[in-house]
């Protein structure tokens, strides 16, 4: 039997094996309208053992796309078609497609696939009667999605335009498909004809994991000063999956997650903190793979803050140091800051020449009284901070006093007037024989060391780095008062008197 030129199908022709008696059913059924259905009609084939006849085609008309049943023509919707008065029954042939979806169901196995891995798009509630079974990769039953058709009496399958070359239809109507690859993920349709000439559609989803690369975390900048500079870091990963973020190891914290996208791959966080500066990483996975990226290291600018002054560990700052004469002193200038600040330091306003984070003087003199400031400097926040202390000389703390020795001399013997507790920051001294004057003055020591002899000096005196006065030879006119002035380095004045008696010789 042939089919007018103008009648041929838009879709593959698929041949199925029926009896000559449902053959004759289904022309009889079809009547004239046939031509108005995109089916075909061939010529009848022999079987071994039988003759069977029958001709038929998984119908979808041009035009139309259905995805839960065959729609008669003109009818995209699925909705019954008026009768056409022509055909003896008064009704199209739709009442020989029954579409009946609901029972079928198509499982993949295994459940979460990874791409390389074989799987099976398992169909059950099959009434197995069917002759063929049609498979479609897409959202409907469109001919473009045609992965293969398959006659179960024959067992031959047809490759259809979405067949990528690793897909099988098992006699039982599950599909095979041989290392998938991600793309086989999407919408499995699967379409039967029974020998009752019904159809059934079933629908499945598989979706073929990758095997994920590691993801890569960009900054838009690595090193950022506090409060000032906003963190974004991106996650990129080629493939789509879950992405967690890690902070130093750890999870990242709660308050940190806050400030991530949507779909989680891009961090960001306004005014950064220092206590957000460390090793950040992204992992994406899914049900079949993980992979985590190699940390990027954040760097957080801040300070100078709590700028201090410190001596022997002890904060200074404000206060007044006093230092003796002539002994060392070493400040120390501290500061919580990163990167470790510049330092200057000055000496009553007045820059020095000492860039480091410490001050040191070696020997303590009136020249190095003052007010002593550190400035420390951050060149990364562009930010600084000071700290000032008050160095003094330490005055004297014992009472001065002269003791003669021996304490009770005699005429002819020496003396020597001792000074206990004389100033350490002494500057010079002088003795006088009687009342402090000019006329009166013995000796002077000097800031050099070297003393000089004054008007009254006899001769027989001598004066030493203590303070202290030898009077040698003694004679009854040595006998009474003797004075010490002092002056300290501060311009301090001090002055002590001593009658001294000499006793005759017996």
């Amino acid at each position: 039997m042939g089919i007018p030129e103008h009648t041929q199908p838009s879709l593959r022709v698929q041949e199925v094996f029926l009896e000559e008696e449902k053959e004759e059913e289904l022309l009889g059924r079809l009547g004239p309208q046939h031509s108005r259905w995109n089916s075909a009609l061939r010529a009848c084939t022999a079987s071994p053992g039988r003759r069977a006849c029958g001709w038929l085609t998984f119908i979808e008309h041009s035009g139309c796309t259905q995805n839960t049943q065959v729609s008669p023509p003109g009818s995209c919707s699925g909705a019954p078609a008026k009768p056409d008065s022509s055909h003896p029954s008064g009704s199209f042939s739709s009442a020989v497609f029954l579409s009946t979806g609901a029972e079928i169901t198509i499982t993949p196995e295994p459940g979460q696939p990874a791409e390389g891995d074989n799987i099976t798009l398992v169909v059950r509630g099959l009434s197995g009667e069917e002759l063929a079974y049609n498979w479609y990769a897409g959202p409907s039953i469109n001919l473009a999605y045609l992965v293969a058709s398959y006659i179960v009496s024959t067992g031959d399958e047809t490759p259809g335009p979405a067949h990528t070359g690793r897909e099988a239809v098992r006699p039982d109507g599950s599909l095979d498909i041989r290392g998938a690859l991600p793309g086989h993920s999407g919408t499995y349709i699967l379409q039967t004809l029974n020998r009752q000439l019904q159809t059934e559609v079933g629908y499945g989803r598989l979706r073929v994991y990758e095997i994920l690369a590691q993801p890569v975390v960009m900054a838009n900048e690595t090193e950022l000063v506090e409060r000032r500079d906003t963190l974004r870091l991106l996650c990129s990963s080629p493939s789509p999956a879950e992405v967690r973020w890690f902070f130093n190891g750890e999870a990242l914290p709660i308050a940190v997650r806050l400030g991530l996208s949507a779909d989680g791959r891009v961090l960001t966080r306004h005014g950064i903190r220092r206590e957000e500066a460390g090793a950040y990483q992204c992992e994406v996975w899914n049900p079949v793979s993980v992979s985590r990226s190699e940390p990027i290291n954040l760097t957080v600018y801040f300070g100078p803050e709590r700028v201090a002054i410190v001596q022997d560990s002890i904060p200074r700052t404000g206060c007044t140091i006093k230092v003796d004469f002539n002994t060392s002193l070493t400040l120390w200038c501290v500061s919580r800051s990163c990167p470790e600040p510049e330092y200057v330091w000055a000496l009553n306003g007045r820059a020095l020449k000492n860039d480091r984070d410490h001050l040191n003087i070696s020997s303590m003199t009136a020249a190095q009284e003052g007010t002593y400031t550190c400035i420390a400097k951050n060149t990364k926040t562009l930010l600084s901070g000071s700290a000032s202390v008050v160095v003094k000389l330490s005055a004297a703390v014992v009472a001065m006093s002269i003791v003669p020795v021996p304490s009770k001399p005699t005429e002819g013997q020496d003396v020597t007037l001792t000074v206990q507790g004389y100033p350490k920051d002494l500057l010079v001294y002088a003795w006088y024989r009687g009342p402090a004057s000019e006329p009166n003055r013995l000796l002077s020591q000097l800031p050099s060391g070297n003393w000089i002899a004054g008007p009254a000096h006899t001769g027989r005196e001598v004066g030493f780095a203590n303070c202290s006065l030898l009077v040698q030879k003694l004679n009854l006119t040595d006998a009474g008062r003797y004075t010490l002035k002092t002056v300290t380095l501060q311009g301090k004045t001090e002055s002590l008197e001593l009658e001294l008696q000499v006793a005759p010789l017996a």
